[in-house]
């Protein structure tokens, strides 16, 4: 059975940084992509950033573009998205989430549907 936890969230002013953790167990394989995405109140969710394991292309939103550095440590099954310079409408749930099919290049947007297997989600609030 394939798990993932996310970790990390909390609160922060305007300018600061929050690492977010992601653990990853029960793929069969190790190529599988690790995407991060968040939903703000009101709002869709949308694809932050990925990762493909197997040749460690990533992919960034525009507007964390600079700010924001995913990661993977292949060996502990851990993947992480570093956020730095956070803005208020950095706010939201992010949620990590795996799958051996999903794609991901530099120019590639994450696709919720090619994830089947999601976190519970962690909360994300930055204070002006």
């Amino acid at each position: 059975e394939v798990q993932v936890v996310e970790s990390g969230g909390g609160l922060v002013q305007a300018g600061g940084s929050l690492r977010l953790s992601c653990a990853v167990s029960g793929f069969t394989s190790d190529g599988y992509t690790i995407g991060w995405f968040r939903q703000a109140p009101g709002k869709e969710r949308e694809g932050v950033s990925c990762i493909d394991r197997s040749d460690a292309m990533t992919y960034y939103l525009d507007s964390v573009k600079g700010r924001f550095t995913i990661s993977s440590d292949n060996a502990t099954n851990m993947a992480y998205l570093q956020m730095n310079s956070l803005k208020p409408e950095d706010t939201a749930v992010y949620y990590c989430a795996a799958d051996l099919a999903a794609y991901c290049t530099e120019d590639y947007y994450p696709r919720e549907y090619e994830y089947d297997f999601w976190g519970q989600g962690t909360q994300v609030t930055v204070t002006s």
